[in-house]
């Protein structure tokens, strides 16, 4: 149920409870056609999608007209939630799989969701430059800091750093790999209360550190 959002982000508009209370209608719908979401998941939709992504709101605040690159979005995670908390930032999702960028984009069209570009591509191949990079489990960090990082685009002088923001489950202890101290990495159960979040952090790497790694 989506009041599990709403009773920690209490700040939402009308507009934003509207949005996300039509999230699970629309992925139900596209469920029973395709297969996006495994049955377990959707029936802890709310909590496993929804929440997981925008736990990366409790670290991120998204500056109007930044851009980010969702990349390996699948159906839409954790871009299309970010999205709906952020309105005046752009996001694009890329996906690989065709039929997977079609149900993000079905989704985003039903919510009104004027911020969200879609890019059915092999990360590897997209050239475009963007303010931050978000996944979620897409594979293991470093590589995916090797396929994304060329995507940064350069931290301007006096605003805060861009940079990789990877949603992650299990031991995150190799995660750092040659960038050491240089990655921060939160825990959600610090967010969350759920058991679902036990295990789940967040993890970013600047983009100066990708441009400058410590010896």
């Amino acid at each position: 149920m989506p009041e599990i959002i709403f009773k920690y982000f209490p700040s939402l508009s009308a507009l934003q409870k509207e949005q996300i209370s039509g999230l699970k209608p629309l992925y139900d719908e596209w469920n029973s056609k395709i297969n996006v979401i495994s049955r377990r998941d959707m029936d802890n939709f709310y909590i496993r999608h929804v929440l997981h992504s925008m736990a990366i709101a409790r670290v991120f605040a998204f500056r109007p007209g930044s851009r980010i690159l969702d990349a390996g979005t699948g159906g839409g995670f954790p871009g299309i939630p970010l999205a709906i908390l952020f309105p005046e930032s752009e996001f694009s999702l890329l996906d690989s799989t065709g039929k997977k960028i079609k149900v993000a984009g079905s989704v985003a069209d039903a919510l009104r969701l004027k911020n969200i570009r879609l890019i059915n591509k092999r990360i590897e191949d997209e050239k475009g430059k963007y303010d931050f990079i978000s996944g979620r489990a897409v594979t293991e960090f470093n590589t995916f800091v090797k396929l994304t990082g060329k995507n940064l685009e350069k931290t301007r002088a006096g605003e805060p750093g861009n940079g990789i923001i990877y949603l992650k489950g299990g031991d995150c202890g190799k995660e750092p790999g040659k960038y050491g101290d240089q990655v921060k990495i939160w825990d959600i159960k610090n967010f969350f209360s759920e058991d679902f979040f036990e295990t789940k952090r967040i993890i970013f790497l600047a983009e100066s550190a990708i441009r400058h790694p410590k010896p």
